[in-house]
């Protein structure tokens, strides 16, 4: 178990897998959700292959892969500063540093910043709100995670698809009302959909959150419909059995 040292008075130390994972966030900037631990878990990594993580805020997406597959190595594209800093020292909290690399750029120059097809598999939980949904503070770390100003969907595609060598994979996870957007994208860059994950809420609940789509470089037509998942028991209630296990164990996806 990493040693949890104090952290400075607007950071947050907070732990996955019974503590046996750190993941040190700002107290008032941008924090993880549960669509960056539903999107980790849903990547399957084998041993031995390289990682990305298209904008990777603190990094908890490959610090949850680096702890699930030992032998993974990890880059984290990040853009802004603070937040590339913070995941570096995740990294280096839970011993990672030899396998776990932040690099600091904007998605839509990446092949400024990687070699075409380097890597096995891409995992991205990208901003989904438009530019224009509400009122943001364009100087402001949350917005910059969320919303839709520093690159729209098609410009994480195209750079996952960039990223991946042929035949390899990527996993987005997305708001499941704007699913066209992101499938029509995904399509668009010759990465076909094999696997589809409707996330809801709760049982009953009229329509799915979000979903999770594993897709292929090159990849063929066929595609697998997952059975529902739920993050709460019911509406107002905890986290569903299988959403707490996502925090507490290190297994891929629940079966």
């Amino acid at each position: 178990m990493p040693e949890l040292q104090q952290p400075i008075v607007d950071l947050t130390d907070d732990t996955l897998f019974s503590g046996e994972l750190i993941c040190r966030q700002h107290r008032d900037g941008y924090r993880f959700s549960v669509d960056a631990v539903l999107a980790a878990h849903f990547a399957v990594p084998k041993p031995g292959q390289r990682v990305l993580d298209l904008g990777c805020g603190c990094g908890v997406i490959g610090l949850i892969l680096a702890h699930r597959q030992p032998r993974v190595v990890v880059s984290s594209l990040e853009m802004q500063e603070d937040l590339a800093a913070l995941a570096e020292e995740n990294g280096r909290l839970n011993g990672f540093a030899d396998r776990f690399q932040v690099i600091r750029g904007d998605v839509r120059a990446i092949a400024r910043l990687l070699a075409p097809e380097s890597f096995d598999l891409v995992i991205c939980n990208p901003p989904y709100r438009k530019k224009d949904s509400g009122r943001i503070n364009q100087g402001d770390q949350a917005a910059l995670a969320r919303h839709e100003l520093s690159g729209e969907i098609v410009d994480f595609v195209r750079a996952a698809a960039f990223a991946v060598k042929n035949r390899g994979k990527v996993v987005f996870v997305y708001p499941a009302r704007r699913s066209n957007t992101l499938l029509a994208a995904l399509h668009e860059q010759r990465l076909t959909p094999k696997r589809l994950q409707p996330v809801y809420s709760y049982p009953c609940a009229e329509s799915a959150r979000l979903v999770l789509v594993e897709a292929v470089k090159n990849g063929g037509e066929q595609i697998e419909i997952l059975a529902p998942l739920y993050i709460y028991e019911r509406k107002n209630g905890d986290y569903a059995p299988t959403m707490q296990a996502l925090y507490e164990e290190e297994q891929c996806w629940p079966k």
